[in-house]
């Protein structure tokens, strides 16, 4: 029979109550040993990437502890022995990418011997490099960190904050007649366009990147801003009491700017809009998400309903793409909050309604990329689209940084917004 120990020469009955050889032998052979897992030695820096990798992906909230032990194949007590809460992991990303661009702004030895041109260059070149090798988690600080408590906001924000004093002084050191806030714009814008790239999905080889990225850089460093002008002066509300809609849509976006969407409850927005129950708020909408995607249909509609028309009125592509600057930065700086609730939100958007609102959006970039690469042929479609992204981003940026004390009023931001899409004069 197939299967039968070869060589063995013994009749059945004869082996009958026999021990062979190869049953000694087993029975003396020890038995085999189970492998053992050992934990590796950088089993921290191991969670710490995975779970870095896991927030860039789906948000503070979309990641729990037992999402990230599956991610590194590890048990969720295994996971606990070297972070207390998915909080003190978070905590840790956002400062290491604080330690980062920190140390972007950091000159070697020998640079005192260089010239203020070359100090500012280097800078740039590493915050540049830097942010692109870290590029999928750069979206953490710029939309997440408000999911920090008090202390650690202050301190992160502080470390950012010194980053961009560095970089001011650079930027003084080649401009030493600018005023202090004409430097302090300008750091800021540099830091705002080249983190940009973590907003969006566009890509682009590193080799033209980081390029494409200095010499937009190059161009706010360089820029002439205008002196600033009073914003203009909003119309007056309408004495006519808005529906209960348009109150729902207006205080929930507040709050979610305020506080951050996952951190408000439909109780809040009802309290807010001086409803007696909730359930007064599900009268009007669906669901909390429904009111986010109402919010955001609304602004998208008006951004991409101005294209059309702009192009149309205008002589030439440079002509209509300054207009629709003018009109971008004009609405942001008329619903900041919005603008804001629209880059850190979006992704709380329910799948439905996020695909018609890429749709717009995907539209919305295609519209203005045409545009600036017929204004600046040098550039290829991949260039133009990074440089679109880089203007909105700015807006919303310098917005949310200076918001209303004069240092970056709305002709100043126009003028900033120009400079980043068609660079140079």
């Amino acid at each position: 029979m197939t299967g039968e120990i070869s060589g063995n020469t013994r009749s059945p009955r004869a082996a009958k109550g026999r021990t062979t050889s190869k049953q000694a032998d087993d029975a003396t052979s020890p038995a085999p040993e189970r492998p053992i897992r050992r934990r590796p030695k950088n089993r921290r820096a191991q969670i710490a990437a995975e779970s870095a990798a896991a927030f860039g992906a789906y948000g503070y909230h979309g990641v729990s502890m037992d999402d990230i032990a599956r991610r590194l194949d590890i048990s969720s007590t295994a996971l606990y022995r070297h972070f207390s809460s998915k909080y003190a992991l978070f905590r840790e990303e956002l400062f290491r990418l604080a330690d980062v661009t920190v140390g972007a702004v950091d000159l070697p030895e020998g640079a005192a011997d260089w010239t203020p041109r070359q100090r500012c260059d280097h800078v740039i070149d590493a915050i540049i490099e830097r942010t692109i090798a870290h590029r999928s988690t750069v979206r953490l600080v710029r939309w997440e960190r408000r999911y920090l408590d008090d202390a650690d906001r202050r301190t992160l924000d502080d470390r950012f904050a010194h980053a961009v004093q560095l970089l001011g002084t650079l930027v003084a050191d080649v401009h030493p007649d600018l005023a202090r806030n004409d430097v302090a714009v300008r750091a800021f814008a540099v830091f705002s366009v080249v983190s940009s790239i973590g907003d969006h999905h566009a890509t682009l080889p590193v080799k033209s990147l980081a390029p494409l990225l200095k010499s937009v850089c190059r161009a706010l460093v360089d820029s002439a801003l205008p002196a600033p002008l009073p914003n203009p002066v909003p119309p007056e509300p309408s004495t006519v009491a808005p529906f209960m809609h348009e109150v729902l849509l207006s205080r929930s976006v507040e709050l979610f700017h305020e506080r951050g969407y996952q951190n408000v409850s439909v109780e809040d927005i009802a309290t807010a809009a001086d409803l007696a129950t909730a359930s007064a708020v599900y009268r009007y909408y669906r669901s909390k998400s429904d009111l986010l995607a109402a919010a955001f249909r609304r602004a998208a509609d008006i951004v991409s309903g101005a294209i059309g028309p702009t192009v149309a009125e205008s002589a030439s592509p440079a002509e209509a793409l300054g207009r629709l600057i003018d009109m971008y930065v004009a609405g942001s700086f008329a619903e900041r909050a919005l603008t804001y609730v629209y880059y850190a939100e979006f992704g709380n958007v329910a799948a439905e309604d996020r695909v018609t609102l890429q749709h717009i959006q995907q539209v919305v970039v295609a519209e203005w990329t045409k545009l600036l690469a017929q204004v600046r042929p040098e550039l290829s479609e991949s260039e133009a689209r990074i440089l679109v992204h880089a203007g909105f981003a700015l807006v919303v940026d310098l917005g949310r940084a200076f918001g209303d004390d004069g240092i970056a009023p709305q002709n100043r931001v126009i003028s900033l917004h120009r400079t980043t899409l068609f660079g140079h004069p």
